[in-house]
């Protein structure tokens, strides 16, 4: 996949991927007022590994649905406190990896975080966008969309 040109337009929500954690499609929100990208964890479990910190936690990337759940591992890149939408201070773990979104693939911090009352299992927030991309707030999926079969696991419907 070729890396973000200079601007790249996407709607304000996108299929997007997470291809070295095997998550291949998932609805994301693409937030420019959110600083940070976050995706629904759970599970989360801090361990350590030759003397760094790693976590382990699983996504789930369908709404109302437990198929094609990925447990994955990643070194603890950060810990920073983020406000949620509701305006209460968390503290989150931040880890790093690749996110597929548009056709290019980009590097992204995300933090873990419970989105299960959410309406997306991402949010991509302005740090990743910033890297090549121009939200227009009135469309959605530029980007394209995954077959119809795959559209409906994510409505819970297979």
């Amino acid at each position: 996949m070729p890396e973000a040109s200079e601007s790249t337009v996407v709607g304000w929500r996108e299929w997007i991927s997470l291809p070295d954690l095997g998550v291949g499609w998932m609805k994301a929100k693409l937030d420019t007022g959110a600083r940070t990208s976050s995706v629904h964890a759970y599970d989360v479990q801090e361990f350590e590994r030759d003397g760094v910190a790693w976590v382990r936690f699983a996504v789930r990337p369908w709404q109302k649905s437990t198929e094609d759940i990925v447990v994955t591992e990643l070194p603890v890149h950060d810990r920073r406190d983020i406000r949620s939408s509701n305006g209460q201070l968390q503290h989150r773990i931040v880890v790093r990896t690749t996110l597929s979104i548009a056709g290019h693939r980009i590097p992204t911090e995300f933090t873990l975080t419970d989105r299960d009352a959410m309406g997306f299992r991402m949010l991509v927030g302005r740090e990743a966008l910033r890297q090549g991309f121009l939200v227009d707030s009135g469309r959605s999926y530029y980007g394209g969309r995954p077959g119809a079969a795959t559209r409906r696991r994510n409505r819970g419907r297979a």
